[in-house]
C-alpha cells in the first residue's frame, strides 16, 4: 500500500479558501488571454508563449476542457462554451469554497463580486487602499475646493469605517470587507517610513494633485501616510492588512519589494497587534518572508502567484523556503486568480500538487509525521485563511456529483492517477537508440524523482550493432551515473494509460550533470549561442520513416513493406489511416504539434511534419514521437523504422530539420533591411555557413551509421554534395520561403542531412556548434547551387562517402572540441569506429537496424 495515500487523499478531498484573488471579466475583454499565463505588458507579453508556465498551463487547460492543446483552441472553446460555462467547470475542478477580491484593479469588462458568488459558496471583499485614495481624489471635494491633507484624510478614513465588515456582521453582500490592502511595494517600496510628518504628507499630496486627473499615487511620502492610516483603522476593527511583496509586473522595483524593508514598521510598537499577510511567498525573497513569519508574531504569508507562475521547481523550492522558518499555522493559499476562470483553477491544481511534494518530503525527511502533515495540508489550504481572516466559516460541502476529474498531479505526486503502475525513464544514447528503465510509481515519487536510477557508464559507449561498450571510447563497465528523471516532460503514455514516461538527463550525482549527458550537450552550447550573440535557435523536424509487415518464407520471418503504393498516395493513407488518427491523437495528447503527414515516395514510406519550437523541445519531441509511432505500430501488427535505407534499391528516409534563429521573440534569420543577401540576414548568412563549412564533421552526428552513407546519394533528394540551394532539394541545405514569408525573403534552412539514427540532441547541438563558429567568423555564403550539383561539369566536393570519412573530418576539426566537449567527442568517434569497424565485416548485419531503430 502507499505510504502516502492518505496525504493525497487529504490533499484531494480538501476545499479550498482562496485568501486572494481579483474579478472574473466578460468574454469580449480587451484583456489578452495571454495575460492568463504571464504578468509581462506590451512587447513583453508576446514572449509568454515561450515561458515554462504557459506550456505547462496550456496542456493543463486543454487536459480540462478536452480541447485541442493550443492557444487557439483553447480560446475557441472558451468562445463556444461561455464564460458561465467554463467558470463552473474551473471551479468546480478546482474546489473552491471561498474566495476573497481585491477589486481594486480596472480590467475591461470585469465583473463585480457578487456575480462570483455563482461559483463559490462564500465570497468576500480585500479593499485596496490606494485604490480608494485614488478614486476619493478623482471624485473631488463635494463643494469644489481643493484638497486639503485634513480634508483626504477625514473623507479617506470616514470612507474606510463606512464600510461593513464581515467580523461584525457575517452577512455575505457585496460591500462587506474582510481586510485591507496595500500595493506600496508597486509605488515607492516597503520601506514605509511610520513617523512621516504631516508637512511631508502634505507637500506629497500636492504632488500628487499637480500630476492631474486620472489620479495615480505614486509620491513616497503619500503612500506612507495612507499606509499608517489605513493601519490605524485596521487595528480599530480588527482587519487583517495583505501587502504586496516580491514580484509583479514591471511597475514594480524588486529591489523595494524584499520584505525586509517592512522591519521598522513590524518593530513600530503601536502596530504590533496589526495581522499583516505578505503575499506571494515574497518571491524572490521566500527565506527573507519565512524569517520574518517566525521573529514576528503580526507576520502571515501567502504563497498565490509564486504558484502557479514559476517553474515546478520554484514552486516547489519557494514553498519549502517559506516553511523553513514559518510556523506551518502562518501559511496561507491562495490562486491570485483574475480575468480569466482559468487562473484559478491552475493556481489550485498546481497548489496541491507543490503543497503534497513539499509534505511528503517533510515526511521522508523527519521533519513532520504523517497525521503532522495531514493536519498542515487543511490549515494551509483552509483553516489557517479562516481564523486569519475571522470569517468562521462553515463551509458547505461542494456537490462531489458534479466534480470534475482534474488529473491533478504532473509532479511529485500522482494524486489523481491511481490507475498509473509504471514509469519509464527514457535516454538516448550515443548511438542514437531510445533505451529506458521502469520503475512503479510509488518507488518514483519516493526514490527517483530526488535520486534517479543508477546507470553504467557503458551506456554511452554501446553501438547499434551489440549491446556492448565501443573500445576508445573511455567508458565501460566501471563507474556509476544517475539518470534524473526531467519532470517538465513526464506525461501519461497514450498507447498504455497505466504507464507513465519521462525523459532522463545523466547526472554523476542528483544536481552534477555528467559530461556525456546529450540533453546537457544542448542545453549548453544553446547557452552559449544566447550568451554570446543572444540568439536562440528554433527548429522543426520532418520524420520519414517505414511500415513494414511480417511474412514467414521458407520457415523465416521476413519483413516487407505495408503497400507498394506511390509519393502522396490516397490509398496508401487509406490503408494506414486507422494507424494514423490513433498516433495523431497520441502526439496532440503529448502536446506535440502535428502540421502535416502523407505517404512518401518508398513503399511503404510515410512522413510527418512537426511543429516549430525551441530547438530543446524539437529533440525531446522528436524521442517522444518516435515512440508514439513505434507503439501505435506495433498494435495495429506493423514494424514502424526509422533507419535511414532499409531497402538498398528504394528511397531512404531522413528526418530533415528546418532551423532557424530568433532573438527577442523574432525570426532574425529573414532579410532586413541592411541586409538582404540571398534573402537572409547577416547573422543568418553567417550561422548557416558555419553549418555549410563543418557539414562533413556534423555528418558524424546526424549521419551515425554505415547505412546512412547508403541514403545520401546523388539523385535522391538527400543532398549529397556539400553545396546549398534556394528550395533545391537536391542541396543537403535548402533555404525555404513557405507560404506568407514575402517574395525573395527565407525564413529558414532546411538540412537534408540528419537521419533516423541520429540522436537529436547531439545533432542540433553539432549544428549550433558549427553556427556559433559561423557567427564568430563572420563567414559568408558561396553562391547558391540553383540545379542538380551532380549535373554540373565541375560537380561541388562530395559530402562523405561513408561514416569513416566524416569521423576522419570531425577529427580534424577542432570546433566541436570545444563547444561540444572533448569527453564526449571521443565518446562519439569511438562508437562511430566500432559501427564502421562491425558493419564492414558483417555485410548483411544493417538488416538488423529495423528493430533498433
Amino acid at each position: 500500500m502507499d505510504k502516502y495515500a492518505e496525504l493525497r487523499g487529504a490533499v484531494e478531498a480538501v476545499e479550498l479558501v482562496d485568501a486572494h484573488a481579483h474579478n472574473l471579466v466578460a468574454l469580449d475583454s480587451t484583456l489578452p488571454f495571454l495575460h492568463c499565463f504571464s504578468e509581462a505588458a506590451g512587447d513583453a507579453l508576446s514572449y509568454a508563449p515561450h515561458t515554462l508556465n504557459f506550456k505547462r498551463g496550456l496542456r493543463d487547460i486543454a487536459e480540462l476542457y478536452g480541447s485541442e492543446v493550443s492557444l487557439l483552441g483553447i480560446q475557441e472553446y472558451r468562445k463556444c462554451s461561455g464564460l458561465q460555462s467554463i467558470s463552473s467547470l474551473c471551479f468546480r475542478a478546482a474546489k473552491i469554497a471561498a474566495i476573497l477580491i481585491d477589486d481594486g484593479i480596472d480590467f475591461d469588462k470585469m465583473h463585480e463580486i457578487e456575480w462570483h458568488r455563482s461559483f463559490a459558496p462564500v465570497v468576500g471583499r480585500i479593499l485596496r487602499i490606494e485604490r480608494l485614495a485614488e478614486k476619493i481624489l478623482d471624485e473631488g471635494r463635494p463643494d469644489g475646493s481643493t484638497w486639503t491633507l485634513d480634508t483626504f484624510t477625514e473623507t479617506f478614513t470616514g470612507k474606510l469605517k463606512s464600510y461593513p465588515c464581515l467580523y461584525f456582521t457575517f452577512l455575505y453582500v457585496a460591500d462587506k470587507i474582510v481586510g485591507l490592502k496595500s500595493i506600496a511595494a508597486y509605488r515607492s517600496g516597503l520601506g514605509i517610513n511610520t513617523n512621516v510628518t504631516r508637512n511631508e504628507a502634505q507637500e506629497g499630496l500636492a504632488e500628487v494633485l499637480k500630476v492631474g486627473s486620472p489620479v495615480r499615487i505614486t509620491d513616497k511620502s503619500f503612500i506612507d501616510y495612507l499606509f499608517v492610516q489605513s493601519l490605524e483603522i485596521a487595528l480599530q476593527f480588527n482587519l487583517p492588512v495583505q501587502i504586496h511583496t516580491g514580484f509583479g509586473d514591471k511597475d514594480l522595483d524588486l529591489r523595494l519589494s524584499n520584505p525586509l524593508h517592512l522591519r521598522t514598521l513590524l518593530q513600530d510598537k503601536r502596530f504590533t497587534k496589526c495581522r499583516l499577510v505578505l503575499l506571494h511567498a515574497s518571491y524572490p525573497f521566500s527565506k527573507e518572508a519565512s524569517y520574518l513569519a517566525c521573529v514576528y508574531p503580526q507576520v502571515y504569508l501567502d504563497f498565490g502567484l509564486a504558484i502557479p507562475k514559476l517553474s515546478v521547481h520554484g514552486m516547489i523550492s519557494s514553498v519549502k523556503e517559506l516553511l523553513e522558518l514559518a510556523p506551518i499555522k502562518k501559511v496561507m493559499f491562495s490562486t491570485d486568480g483574475y480575468a480569466f476562470p482559468e487562473t484559478f483553477y491552475l493556481g489550485a491544481k498546481r497548489a496541491r500538487e507543490v503543497v503534497f511534494s513539499v509534505l511528503r518530503d517533510a515526511c521522508i525527511d523527519g521533519d513532520l509525521s504523517i497525521p503532522e502533515a495531514i493536519e498542515a495540508v487543511k490549515d494551509i489550504f483552509s483553516e489557517n485563511a479562516k481564523k486569519f481572516y475571522m470569517t468562521n466559516l462553515d463551509f458547505t460541502p461542494l456537490d462531489s456529483k458534479t466534480n470534475v476529474s482534474t488529473n491533478f498531479v504532473k509532479i511529485g505526486c500522482d494524486a489523481l492517477q491511481p490507475d498509473v503502475a509504471l514509469v519509464r525513464i527514457i535516454w538516448v544514447d550515443t548511438s542514437g537508440q531510445h533505451r529506458c528503465r521502469v520503475v512503479p510509481r510509488k518507488r518514483f515519487h519516493d526514490i527517483v524523482i530526488k535520486n534517479g536510477v543508477g546507470l553504467t557508464f557503458a551506456c554511452m559507449a554501446l553501438i547499434s550493432a551489440v549491446d556492448a561498450p565501443a573500445d576508445g571510447t573511455n567508458l565501460g563497465g566501471v563507474g556509476e551515473i544517475r539518470l534524473i528523471p526531467d519532470l517538465s516532460t513526464k506525461c501519461r503514455i497514450p498507447w498504455s494509460k497505466q504507464e507513465e514516461m519521462v525523459l532522463a538527463d545523466m547526472h554523476l550525482k542528483p544536481g552534477e550533470a555528467w559530461e556525456y549527458c546529450p540533453r546537457e550537450a544542448l542545453r549548453r552550447v544553446s547557452k552559449v549561442l544566447k550568451d554570446e550573440f543572444n540568439l536562440v535557435m528554433n527548429a522543426g523536424f520532418e520524420n520519414e520513416f517505414y511500415l513494414l509487415k511480417s511474412v514467414s518464407r521458407e520457415l523465416k520471418e521476413e519483413f516487407i513493406p505495408f503497400d507498394s503504393a506511390p509519393y502522396c498516395s490516397t490509398s496508401a493513407f487509406d490503408a494506414a489511416s486507422p494507424m494514423f488518427h490513433e498516433v495523431v491523437a497520441a502526439l496532440q495528447s503529448l502536446n506535440i504539434p502535428v502540421e502535416q503527414l502523407h505517404a512518401e515516395a518508398g513503399k511503404g514510406q510515410f512522413e510527418i511534419a512537426f511543429g516549430y519550437t525551441t530547438c530543446t523541445d524539437a529533440a525531446d519531441n522528436l524521442v517522444f514521437a518516435r515512440e508514439v509511432v513505434r507503439a501505435v505500430a506495433r498494435k495495429h501488427g506493423l514494424l514502424a523504422t526509422f533507419m535511414p535505407k532499409f531497402a538498398l534499391d528504394d528511397i531512404g528516409s531522413g528526418s530533415h530539420v528546418h532551423i532557424s534563429l530568433w532573438e527577442n521573440g523574432r525570426n532574425v534569420f529573414m532579410a532586413s533591411s541592411e541586409h538582404s543577401t540571398h534573402g537572409m540576414s547577416k547573422v543568418g548568412e553567417e550561422f548557416m555557413a558555419g553549418v555549410l563549412e563543418h557539414l562533413p564533421s556534423i555528418l558524424a552526428f546526424t549521419a551515425p551509421v554505415p547505412n546512412s552513407y547508403d541514403r545520401i546519394q546523388p539523385n535522391t533528394w538527400s543532398g549529397a554534395y556539400q553545396c546549398w540551394g534556394k528550395e533545391n532539394r537536391e542541396a543537403p541545405l535548402r533555404t525555404a520561403c513557405p507560404p506568407g514569408v514575402p517574395d525573395g525573403v527565407v525564413s529558414n534552412f532546411e538540412i537534408k542531412a540528419f537521419d533516423g539514427c541520429a540522436n537529436p540532441h547531439l545533432g542540433l547541438a553539432s549544428i549550433i556548434s558549427a553556427g556559433i563558429d559561423g557567427l564568430r567568423r563572420h563567414l559568408t555564403l558561396p553562391e547558391p547551387v540553383d540545379t542538380n550539383p551532380a549535373s554540373l561539369d565541375s560537380e561541388p566536393q562530395r559530402l562523405p562517402r561513408s561514416l569513416s570519412e566524416s569521423v576522419e573530418a570531425l577529427e580534424k576539426d577542432g570546433v566541436f572540441r570545444d563547444l561540444i566537449g572533448e569527453k564526449l567527442l571521443v565518446a562519439i568517434k569511438g562508437v562511430r569506429k566500432a559501427e564502421i569497424a562491425f558493419y564492414s565485416q558483417n555485410k548483411d548485419a544493417y538488416k538488423q537496424l529495423i528493430h533498433r531503430y
